[in-house]
């Protein structure tokens, strides 16, 4: 079932985070519904611009309303990720998103707000919510790139002002993750100082983390036992997933993590069987793999068990 993150975010709100999960194929969405459904946990399934690209949005789209008929008992909302307001039109008009991210964030503060306020106009017409972003990570995440020198925190101060104003219903907030495999170099960890300061000012209203990949330590290694090159990796302590959804943080972005289970599953796959070329059998064993993962994060998020929960809740 296909639901807005407005729900999700009320019932979850200060005791657990929702999951949010980019995918790119086919075997990525079997595995991610599969693991949600093993650990009976409501979640969001990302589509990024890179995505939407990759094939083409209408194939990524059939994918999702196909496992939506497949899996008829899970709840999911479908969101955008990272879109620019072209790419947010687009998926307002596309009947199957239920919530798009505008990124202005590379604006100045005025020209991020009017953007955002356009999307969420158009957004709300038809039901559906919009998630804005204040304050930048830096990192490498598809088309946003943004240099650690250009990063900078989410500004606390301006943090209700830009929702009062934009009226979007979930703020992406910068608190010291960063987009891709490199989030830090030694001992730092998440800006709790200002995730407390931004919840003060904007009580009970949803707050979003990116960059919240882990960077599992054993999947990087068994990825370069198998070839890989990935050196100084280090992601979220994903065990302060649960104090980030007590100051307000009830979604979180996990995209990196997914990719290093594809990249450990079939390097190490033609490492040990050279002689196989049907992309069907690592196939079959990434989506086992990658349910798995996904289990063992809605657990760390809070979210395994809950979907029942929901279930009545939204039946009300």
């Amino acid at each position: 079932m296909i639901v807005t993150t407005k729900k999700l975010f009320e019932l979850a709100y200060g005791k657990y985070a929702i999951g949010a999960y980019n995918i790119n194929n086919l075997e990525q969405a079997m595995g991610l519904f599969r693991g949600c459904l093993d650990s009976k946990a409501p979640f969001i399934i990302q589509i990024s611009k890179g995505a939407r690209t990759y094939t083409e949005k209408r194939m990524l789209e059939a994918i999702i309303r196909a496992a939506d008929q497949v899996f008829p008992e899970s709840i999911f909302a479908v969101h955008l990720d990272h879109g620019d307001e072209a790419a947010c039109m687009e998926c307002i008009a596309s009947g199957i998103y239920s919530s798009v991210m505008i990124d202005a964030s590379h604006e100045p503060f005025d020209k991020n707000i009017a953007t955002t306020k356009k999307v969420v106009d158009a957004a709300h017409a038809k039901g559906i919510v919009v998630e804005a972003e204040l304050g930048q990570l830096g990192g490498v995440e598809e088309h946003v790139q943004v240099d650690e020198k250009n990063a900078n925190l989410t500004d606390p101060k301006q943090a209700k002002e830009f929702v009062t104003r934009s009226g979007c219903d979930s703020l992406a907030v910068a608190i010291g993750t960063s987009h891709g495999a490199y989030k830090f170099t030694g001992s730092q960890g998440l800006h709790f100082d200002v995730l407390t300061e931004i919840q003060k000012r904007l009580p009970k209203f949803p707050l979003v983390m990116h960059g919240s990949s882990s960077v599992p330590q054993e999947e990087v290694e068994r990825i370069n036992k198998a070839g890989g090159a990935l050196k100084g990796a280090k992601g979220v302590n994903e065990n302060e997933f649960a104090r980030a959804a007590t100051l307000g943080v009830t979604k979180v972005n996990i995209d990196t993590d997914g990719r290093l289970v594809w990249t450990r599953v079939h390097r190490e796959f033609f490492r040990d069987k050279p002689e196989k070329f049907d992309l069907r059998d690592p196939g079959k064993i990434f989506m086992g793999e990658y349910a798995k993962f996904i289990v063992h994060k809605n657990e760390k998020l809070g979210s395994a068990g809950k979907l029942d929960e929901i279930r009545k809740a939204i039946a009300k």
